[in-house]
């Protein structure tokens, strides 16, 4: 099984039967992996898998992991990218202790393997553009009958430079006697190979641009390609566990590991995440922030780790879901609505019930005394008896929901109309006895009700039957409050598959985002950025940070319809 493709394996843990392997035939006496971000962007959802794996694995086999930085691209790459990354994976739950690590502090360390690699006769540095290389490594093409043929590539006309030659020109290269772009250093492998990949890839070029970590020192950067093994070599990472897209570059990287005579770190591919209505590329992801299409790499609409912790998920619903989609060995979707099933899972058990009202009717209960405020008591959760119960004020006047009346009533409509019964949540029974409307514009301005006394919390006697409960805050001490609902921002299953000369931005969802001004209990005032609740009917909502005049903002995490159970049961 040692000579397999990884892919080849029978089931989905087929990573940790490799490990095993490798430790029983004493390839490795312990177990090292690595979690490699580059700095050019905040953590999305996507990446969650990959360190998840590179966490938990290691953890799995009594070993470690690194976080390492790939910052070999310094026209990207900026030290805000990096706290931000070890502020997510924190919040998720993991910790790499002492094992952080740059790629950029093995700079000098690379450039020896480099020269090592010339002095060996398998390296040259070569005097074409980008372009040219392109032209001359060749391409894969289509014969008549559609089946994928890969002609060979040809040769540099500076391929055959002496050893001294190329190490003269290299060191010059890092001097920086040559422009950008003048010159590059090339691997001496083969400009026939099938896997275009191999054909004298680019192991250093020029880049006038400082670094965020080493400034102005060097003028020369190594590939990700070369570095890359190479760094997983120095910090001993037994196995570097990668997405599917890197399963090409796994001879190249094996080559390096051997030509510079290193730690024979082993590279394994897994399926990268992709989750329907959701765009996982950085490089997109950038262009949302860049071009003003989303508030910040925060904004809850956003699929990063800030903004879905800023919409209210919790690392335990994201662990959960990260469980449950397991290490599969092909690309495939996962529906988004298996995450918010483990968000409402979570938020469910952990959440604090408060009632609010989002688009307002006045009810006022006619024989109701005046001035007359009782407190009525509720639960905080039903799922943790622990969380104890609270009093809630109920008056003359309540908010209710505006769904929660139609003045000609749908069939099997249970809620308030003209002489039907509701009981009002923790509180009584009440008969809608009138309502008012506006002369102008026809809409329903305020109910009147009756209620009766005989019928507080439970209570219901002569054996009355009432189908409809509704929520309410008391008019005269609910909180103003402004709750902002979220749509996907791409209507589209599968967003990232736009046809052909179409600007992906063009379908996105420009009702993403609804602000709504609502009312709440008092305890609404007193809360804290991050607190959750399940406002009661409406969803789950955490509060933001940021607050208007004094409003205080509510992100709704996930709806209360549970749209994933209804699809497993369906499907078992």
């Amino acid at each position: 099984m040692s000579d397999t493709n990884p892919h080849e394996a029978a089931n989905s843990d087929f990573i940790r039967d490799f490990i095993k392997e490798d430790l029983a035939s004493g390839r490795f006496k312990e177990v090292r992996t690595r979690f490699p971000p580059e700095p050019n962007g905040w953590l999305h959802i996507g990446h969650t898998k990959a360190f998840h794996i590179d966490f938990s694995i290691a953890a799995d086999f009594g070993g470690t992991c690194n976080l390492r930085f790939d910052d070999t691209n310094p026209e990207k790459e900026d030290l805000s990218y990096v706290e931000a990354i070890k502020r997510d994976i924190k919040w998720l739950g993991y910790d790499w202790k002492d094992r952080e690590f740059f790629a950029s502090d093995y700079y000098e360390k690379l450039y020896d393997f480099a020269v090592k690699i010339i002095h060996k006769g398998q390296a040259y540095v070569d005097d074409l553009n980008d372009e040219e290389i392109r032209e001359y490594r060749g391409t894969n093409v289509p014969d008549k009958n559609n089946i994928t043929l890969t002609p060979p590539g040809r040769n540099s006309p500076y391929r055959e430079r002496s050893v001294e030659e190329n190490l003269r020109l290299f060191a010059r290269m890092r001097a920086g006697e040559f422009a950008d772009g003048e010159k590059t250093l090339r691997a001496k492998i083969d400009m026939a190979h099938p896997n275009l990949i191999m054909r004298d890839p680019v192991m250093y070029r020029i880049r006038r641009e400082p670094h965020y970590r080493t400034g102005t020192t060097w003028v020369i950067y190594p590939m990700y390609d070369f570095q890359h093994p190479l760094s997983d070599a120095m910090e001993g990472v037994t196995h570097s566990l990668c997405s599917l897209e890197y399963e090409i570059h796994r001879p190249l990287y094996d080559w390096f590991i051997r030509e510079a005579e290193v730690f024979p770190s082993r590279q394994i591919e897994f399926s990268r995440l992709n989750i329907t209505h959701t765009v996982l590329s950085k490089r997109w992801l950038l262009r949302l922030v860049k071009e003003g299409y989303v508030l910040g790499w925060d904004d809850p609409r956003m699929p990063t780790l800030a903004g879905l912790r800023r919409r209210g998920y919790t690392p335990e619903a994201i662990r959960d879901f990260l469980g449950r989609i397991g290490v599969a060995k092909t690309d495939s979707y996962v529906d988004v609505q298996l995450l918010e099933f483990c968000l409402r899972e979570d938020l469910n058990k952990r959440s604090r019930r408060v009632m609010a009202v989002l688009n307002p009717l006045r009810l006022v209960i006619e024989n109701w005394p005046e001035g007359k405020v009782e407190e009525l008591e509720a639960v905080n959760n039903p799922e943790d008896p622990v969380a104890g119960k609270r009093l809630i004020p109920f008056g003359r006047e309540l908010w209710i929901e505006r769904d929660d009346f139609q003045e000609v009533p749908q069939p099997k409509y249970f809620r308030l109309f003209p002489g039907n019964m509701v009981r009002l949540r923790y509180g009584y029974i009440v008969t809608c006895t009138g309502f008012s409307k506006d002369p102008e514009t026809g809409m329903v301005t305020e109910l009147r009700c009756t209620y009766d006394p005989a019928t507080k919390g439970g209570d219901a006697p002569d054996n009355r039957k009432v189908k409809g409960t509704i929520h309410w805050v008391s008019a005269a001490h609910a909180v103003q409050l402004e709750a902002r609902l979220f749509d996907h921002l791409f209507p589209a299953e599968r967003p990232m598959d736009v046809a052909p000369g179409i600007d992906w931005l063009a379908t996105m969802n420009k009702d993403s985002l609804k602000r709504v001004s609502g009312w709440g209990e008092p305890i609404l005032a007193t809360t804290e950025p991050g607190d959750r609740f399940q406002f009661e009917r409406l969803g789950y909502f955490a509060r933001d940070p940021d607050s208007v005049d004094g409003v205080p903002a509510f992100n709704r995490s996930v709806s209360l319809r549970d749209t994933w159970a209804k699809i497993e049961k369906k499907g078992s």
